[in-house]
């Protein structure tokens, strides 16, 4: 949970909010991207996704400003933290 806090911490996301963790540092593209999709699409509304990653989800930025998400995404201890709601 120590990610999350921190990653919330950081970021614009609503801090009071559930968090769903995905960690995607060990996942050969493109599963990060589309694992990261299907998450978004599964959760319940208000739930804050985290994702781990062991580099900027590039390819994913354009997706989620296409779904409407609001992201940011921040290096927590050597990790890239990219948090993701629905604003």
């Amino acid at each position: 949970m120590a990610v999350e806090t921190a990653a919330l911490d950081a970021t614009d996301a609503p801090a009071d909010a559930p968090t769903d963790l995905l960690d995607a540092r060990d996942l050969p593209p493109p599963k990060p991207l589309r694992e990261t999709l299907e998450r978004l699409a599964d959760l319940d509304d208000g739930v804050v996704l985290v994702q781990v990653n062991d580099r900027a989800p590039q390819h994913l930025y354009p997706r989620l400003d296409e779904r409407g998400y609001a992201y940011e995404t921040v290096d927590v201890d050597g990790d890239v933290v990219t948090v993701v709601w629905s604003p």
